[in-house]
């Protein structure tokens, strides 16, 4: 097994075993009194932190900035020149 699945495994036995120990029924308010059990309670804020620790742990999109090139005719120029310092045996290899 891989730490991993290790680490997994232990995390959802520890949160059985606070889950199933807490059953009793507690008030809670929610716009309004209403006695729900700890075992709701604590199972949908758990469920809660999983789902926002999902979606802040997802890696960031990356932004592309395009950028005009204004130098692209001096690249052009630049290997027009070097073409001409080239061997014939250079030129031959190039093409």
């Amino acid at each position: 097994m891989s730490f991993k699945t290790i680490i997994i495994v232990i995390i959802s036995v520890l949160v059985t075993l606070v889950l199933m120990n807490n059953t009793d029924e507690v008030d809670f308010w929610l716009f309004g009194d209403a006695r729900i059990p700890k075992l709701a309670i604590l199972g949908s804020m758990f469920g809660l932190g999983l789902i926002v620790g999902f979606i802040l742990g997802r890696p960031k999109k990356k932004v592309v900035e395009e950028t005009y090139d204004d130098n692209q005719n001096d690249i052009k120029i630049i290997r027009d020149n070097n073409h001409n310092d080239l061997s014939d045996e250079d030129r031959e290899y190039i093409r």
